[in-house]
């Protein structure tokens, strides 16, 4: 059975820095897709940030240059590190994965819909 399960978020005033962290457990297969997902109230959910064992990155537009995702395979660990926090970032992030995609899937239009595994998600609060 698979289980991810996010850590990390809090509330942070803008212009500060947090750092998501998602241990998977229960997913065997050498090929991946993982990525970082975010939803607000009253919006569905976006695609943050995303990594496949390929070695691909991508970035939604709108974190690039602030966000990095990384990944450490020998602790089943993905992390997002998140700078200069912007009150807009406000959501809750969700980490998932599913098998080896392109990771620009993550950051497309509707790209939750390609992801079977999801984490419980992680509130992250940017205060002005």
């Amino acid at each position: 059975q698979v289980h991810l399960e996010e850590s990390g978020g809090g509330s942070v005033q803008a212009g500060g820095s947090l750092k998501l962290s998602c241990v998977i457990s229960g997913y065997s297969y050498s090929d991946y897709c993982m990525g970082w997902f975010r939803q607000a109230p009253g919006t569905e959910r976006e695609g943050v940030a995303g990594i496949n064992s390929a070695g691909d990155i991508a970035y939604a537009d709108s974190v690039k240059g602030r966000f990095t995702i990384s990944i450490d395979n020998a602790k089943n660990t993905l992390y997002l590190q998140m700078n200069s926090l912007k009150p807009e970032d406000t959501a809750m992030y969700y980490c998932a994965t599913e098998g080896l995609r392109p990771a620009s899937m993550v950051v497309a239009v509707n790209g939750r819909n390609a992801f079977c595994y999801w984490g419980q998600g992680a509130q992250v609060t940017v205060t002005s």
